[in-house]
Parts: C-alpha cells; structure tokens; sequence
C-alpha cells in the first residue's frame, strides 16, 4: 500500500529540532565562564597569587565581622541601665540606704583620730660589740686564722695576737683541737709580768696607757693603779690592748745567701756550713711547681705569712724557680719540715717547704726548672702543699704573685 503521506513532511522528522538558543545559553555558559577565568590565571602563573588574594581578602572581611560583632556586644552591655530597672530595683529595697557624712580630721592635737607618732630623726642603734671579756674557741678540723677571724668579726692577726702563748708567730700552728682565746675587739693579749711600766707596754703596741686602764674588761681602777712606771697589776694578769699592734720576730727563715750560709745554723740540720760560688740567676722566676692556684694561705705580712701555699699532690715535682746555688737542703725545725733554699745572686733568694722529698744537696748549682724535690706534708702543714717564699735584700720578703711569670 502506497503511503500517501507528503515527502516534505516525513523529511521534517528526521531532522532533530534544535534548541531555543536565546532561553538556555545562559545557563550553559555561568560555570565555563568562572573555570576559563581560574584556568586563565593558571596559565599566565597567577593561580597561585590568586588563592592567596581571596584568602587574605576573606580573612579581612572575618576579621572585621569579629570587630563589629564584639564593639556591638560592650556597647550593649556598658549602657546605663534604664529608668524601669531602676525603679523596680528601688521597690525591693525595704528601707533607704542611709549615709554618714565622713568624720573631721584635724592635724595634731588632742583631737585628731588615730595614734600619734613622734617622729625622731636619731635613731638609737644597739651596740654592735657588747662583749668585754675574752672568750674560748675550740679549734675545728679545716679551721684557719682567717675562717676564725671571719666568724668573730675580728681581724686575723688578732688571732695571733690574742695567741702567742699557743701559735708562737705562726699561723700554721693551728691545729683541731686547740682551745684559742677570741678578744672582744681587734688588738693583743698581753700577759703581764713583773717589772714591766705602763708606759712601756703601751708603746710597744702603739697605744696609750689609758687605752689599756679604761677598757672594761680588764678590771682596772685608775686610783688604784699608782705610778706608771711601776703599777699595781700582779703579775700573770691578762689584758686586752684594744687597737694595739703586734710585731712579729723573723727567727725562723733569716736571710741565707751563699756568702754566709752558716747564719741558718740554729733553723735545723739542713744548713749549710761554708760560703759557695756558682751560677748566677737570669732573675726571672718560674712557677715552681706544676700548679698555680692556692691550696692555704695566701701571702698576708699582717699575719706573718710571707709566702704563698701552691696546691697540688703528694709527689708532684718541685722544680727550681731561676739558676742559683744551693743554700740549705734539709730538715727545718720551726715547722717547715724538709726545707730548700736556692741563692740565686744580686742578693735574691728561694725557699721550698714542707717537701716530702730533697733531690740536691748544699753548694749544687741548679739551673731554673731543675727538679730539687718533690711535694709533701712535712713539719706544720695539714695537707700537701708548697709554702714558696721570694726574699730580696733590696725589697726584703716580697709577694711571690708580682715576681712569678
């Protein structure tokens, strides 16, 4: 059967209907339009400049909110509050606060309110040293002169001073166990004897009679006392000599040179005999051992130190501190055990004490940096230790620190 439709018509179906272009573009172009422009700025490098710009951008704008939000906030709670508030707040309170006018105030006089004070620009202080009498301490293990002076407030040679019937001149001499006398202020303990002035005595400690008559402790009558020269004060009596000076004898290390080593004949039997002749010194001294820091007493003239104790160990080697001769090597009897002295010329001189070991013998020429000994502990010595001592005719006991390189 022939189909009697029109050609025209059956041609129209099959080609599709196109789309109203004018209702759907936009639509189909928003979302290309935002990816074309981020691939864009991708493509010319600036996807990356971008992000951040939007993410500082939106930052900003949080930030700001923050800002806003907050001074909303204080603003409403800050205001005053409002006349019904208050009313109401009113109503509830069952009476009228009252109020009391504050009190007159009147400056001085029986009237005025509070506690007076006087005030009083002289303040009395208490007396700092109240003590008169002579008290007793019991020397104890690692106590010194210096650590003892320190607890009484006292100065070291009043140490000494107060005990020169026990240490002699020597602070080494101290030992646990000793019962010292601590004086009630600086100066010397003087025993009194027989045929002995006042004048006499106080001129020796650079000091007047009377500083000795008036002071407390010492139980004085000045109309008791008589003539000066001949004072009625027993024998045996002890008294303090407030701010008087001691002086100490240089018995124990007189000077030895090689001309006249004999003089140190009394000090022990390591001196030597006969004059010697030898190397003279370069006079530039070395350190004399293989430390150069303290292990006791430093040099201290007030206390009749005139050396420095270097530290160190038993044994450590001793060594001459500049060219010179042998003037004493051996035992020393007044507390320095084996003993070394070295004349080094021009009138100077070395001593080595406390060693444990001598290594010369008298009249040997040493060069500087000679081994002479070793260290040790002999004598008055409560550890190992070098006690070194520099003597100049010109300067006399000089401080080994200004001399030693």
């Amino acid at each position: 059967m022939q189909d009697k439709t029109n050609p025209w018509q059956r041609q129209e179906k099959t080609i599709p209907v196109e789309a109203d272009s004018q209702t759907t573009e936009p639509e189909q172009t928003a979302e290309p339009f935002i990816k074309r422009l981020w691939d864009g700025l991708r493509r010319v490098g600036l996807g990356d400049s971008a992000l951040r710009f939007a993410t500082l951008i939106t930052t900003v704008l949080l930030v700001l909110l923050v800002v806003w939000v907050m001074d909303s906030f204080y603003l409403d709670i800050t205001q005053p509050e409002n006349e019904s508030f208050s009313a109401v707040s009113a109503e509830n309170l069952p009476n009228p606060t009252a109020t009391f006018p504050p009190p007159l105030f009147k400056a001085g006089g029986s009237d005025a309110i509070g506690v007076s004070r006087k005030a009083d620009l002289h303040t009395t202080l208490p007396i700092r040293n109240a003590r008169y009498e002579v008290i007793k301490y019991t020397v104890e293990s690692g106590d010194s002169i210096f650590s003892i002076a320190d607890k009484f407030d006292l100065k070291p040679e009043t140490i000494l001073w107060g005990n020169r019937y026990t240490l002699g001149d020597d602070p080494h001499f101290i030992l646990p166990g000793q019962s010292l006398n601590i004086l009630p202020v600086d100066g010397v303990y003087h025993m009194w004897s027989a045929g002995e002035g006042l004048n006499g005595v106080a001129s020796y400690y650079n000091v007047s009679p009377e500083n000795i008559i008036n002071w407390p402790g010492n139980n004085l009558d000045p109309d008791e006392i008589g003539d000066y020269t001949n004072p009625k004060i027993p024998p045996d009596t002890m008294l303090v000599i407030p701010g008087g000076q001691g002086t100490y004898a240089d018995w124990r290390t007189p000077r030895i040179s090689r001309e006249e080593p004999a003089t140190a004949k009394n000090l022990g039997p390591g001196a030597c005999s006969v004059s010697y002749d030898g190397i003279m010194g370069s006079l530039v001294f070395m350190w004399p051992t293989t430390e150069r820091y303290l292990s006791g007493f430093d040099y201290s003239p007030e206390t009749n130190h005139y050396a420095i104790d270097i530290a160190g160990q038993q044994g450590n080697p001793i060594y001459a501190a500049d060219h010179g001769v042998i003037v004493y090597a051996g035992w020393n009897d007044y507390g320095y055990g084996e003993m070394i002295v070295i004349d080094h010329g021009a009138g100077w001189q070395t001593l080595y004490a406390h060693l444990s070991q001598i290594n010369v013998s008298c009249g040997q020429e040493v060069m500087q940096g000679d081994t002479i000994g070793l260290m040790g502990s002999t004598g008055k010595s409560t550890g190992p230790h070098l006690h070194f001592e520099m003597r100049s005719d010109e300067y006399g006991r000089v401080n080994p620190w200004n001399f030693l390189n």
